[in-house]
């Protein structure tokens, strides 16, 4: 074979390919795997410009992919203060008593909706702690904030207000806002108002972001949205090197999308550099259980969640069937049950063309009938074990509370889905949970609070989940999941076995090297 650019030896290979499971050498050339082999193959791959690593005591898998993930829009989502260690209120008045201001606003993200100890979230909790400053606090579900009083008047909120999309400025029973803002397009009235960080400080946050994530391991990501100046970002990243991390984005469809912007997704599907490119559409089909949006076949505790994000359910199906017909993929936000059940029957009604192009994401609390659908239909699960922090064994938390026991009961069915034949991708949701791979493998094998009870993921099962099905999830297992000659060259090496360690080791192990488009792009 031609010289190798990179040799990777000593480590154990863990290909996911059911021809060879296993090798001890891979040689990687212009981008790609050009050979999986032994010690002994080694000097008829090397030259006099290839680099070699030792990996001795190391084991070696195709590339983590992160399914779920916000590198680009997460920037403005995880800007300012971080409260994600607060757990009540108290420690919320204090944090932001001393918070440092930009542009005299107090912004903050990360807030855990159990801090509040089950009260209605309202400006009044928080006015006081914030003497007068504007204040935007984004929880750290993604889809609801709090806004404090003089934040509310900048942005000239001062009543309830009519939205495409089931979204709502809570108000109390006068009419007045409460400064809870619920779903995106209430949040983003107040954001547009709040300060924002500069391009050149947003690229250079991106850049940094980035090399962290590759750092745990990470050599992609599918990013589920695209928005704002996202695409002038990553070209501009693109000028000074290689991204450390491949990137797959889902540009958003929301209710209200019409003929010529549905036009236009489909022609943003042509738009790529050389690591990035995007592929697919996303959707939502609910919000959280947490903000009372996830759309629920039966109510929560306070009667909520019987509503869609999109209002007109069956818009959201033509939008679908009209992207399919123009052979772009999709993936749907769907939490709650009935999200779940209108996403797997509107991909029913594309028949058997509808097979592996189509995605359901999070998945949190979903019925025994549901599951083998997913099989059956071939929808692609895509979830985030990391996310079963936030919920509580003993269902005293926010998400549990809303529930209930019974459909508590069913949180995060990962292993269930599995068995059942579906495919099942794995990811993060960056910011909403750290972006860290190796928390996501482990979590995924020890799953936390309400999802405790349940069945986790085999060590095997949990690697295949950011690698053979992040895969088939993207539409790219031809090209990458595997270690096989002539697919991409994105490689993981871990300090030890990710499958064979316990959970809590996997979680802390050491990533001697990341490798995507065959670069090095981590050494530990």
């Amino acid at each position: 074979m031609p010289e190798a650019d990179l040799i990777l030896t000593g480590a154990r290979v863990r290909t996911l390919d059911p021809e060879r499971p296993e090798a001890t050498a891979v040689a990687v050339r212009d981008g790609l795997i050009a050979a999986v082999g032994d010690a002994s193959d080694v000097r008829d791959w090397r030259g006099p410009g290839t680099e070699t690593v030792d990996l001795t005591g190391a084991t070696l898998t195709p590339g983590l992919v992160d399914s779920h993930s916000h590198p680009v829009w997460g920037l403005e989502m995880s800007d300012g203060l971080d409260l994600s260690a607060v757990r009540d209120l108290d420690q919320l008045r204090a944090a932001l008593a001393g918070a440092e201001r930009t542009g005299g606003w107090i912004v903050a993200w990360g807030l855990d909706h159990n801090a509040f100890g089950g009260r209605p979230l309202d400006r009044a909790l928080i006015d006081e702690a914030v003497a007068g400053a504007p204040a935007f606090i984004r929880l750290y579900d993604g889809h609801s904030a709090l806004a404090g009083s003089a934040a509310l008047q900048a942005a000239g909120i001062t009543g309830p207000r009519t939205f495409t999309q089931r979204s709502e400025i809570v108000c109390d029973a006068e009419g007045r806002p409460t400064g809870h803002l619920v779903e995106h397009a209430a949040m983003d009235l107040v954001g547009a108002a709040a300060p924002r960080a500069s391009y050149a400080d947003r690229r250079a946050r991106l850049g940094e972001l980035l090399s962290a994530m590759a750092a745990t391991g990470l050599t992609g990501a599918h990013v589920m949205d695209l928005g704002g100046d996202c695409l002038e970002l990553l070209a501009a990243a693109e000028e000074t090197g290689d991204l450390p991390v491949r990137l797959l984005l889902a540009p958003w469809c929301m209710p209200g999308t019409d003929a010529e912007a549905l036009a236009g997704l489909v022609a943003l599907q042509q738009e790529s550099g050389r690591l990035w490119r995007v592929g697919g559409v996303k959707f939502f089909m609910d919000g959280t259980v947490e903000g009372g949006t996830a759309w629920l076949e039966h109510a929560d505790c306070h009667g909520q969640g019987t509503e869609a994000f999109w209002p007109d359910p069956v818009a959201y199906t033509e939008a679908v069937r009209h992207l399919h017909a123009a052979g772009v993929r999709t993936a749907t936000h769907a939490i709650g049950d009935a999200a779940v059940r209108h996403v797997l029957d509107s991909v029913e009604s594309l028949g058997a063309s509808g097979r592996l192009r189509h995605r359901v994401e999070h998945i949190e609390t979903v019925p025994e009938d549901q599951i083998t659908r997913f099989a059956e239909l071939g929808v692609i699960a895509s979830m985030q074990p990391p996310h079963t922090a936030y919920t509580r064994a003993d269902h005293t938390d926010e998400w549990s509370k809303r529930l209930g026991d019974e459909r508590a009961a069913r949180a995060w069915r990962c292993r269930d889905l599995r068995d059942a034949g579906a495919v099942l991708a794995l990811g993060s949701d960056w910011p909403i949970a750290h972006y860290d791979a190796r928390q996501v493998l482990a979590t995924a094998r020890a799953p936390r609070g309400a999802a405790e009870s349940g069945r986790a993921l085999t060590g095997l099962m949990s690697l295949e989940g950011c690698t053979t099905h992040a895969a088939v999830a993207a539409g790219e297992q031809g090209v990458s999941g595997r270690i096989v000659p002539g697919l991409r060259a994105d490689l993981t090496a871990f300090g030890l076995d990710p499958v064979a360690a316990p959970a809590d080791e996997v979680a802390e192990a050491p990533v001697r090297l990341t490798v995507t488009g065959g670069k090095i792009t981590h050494r530990g």
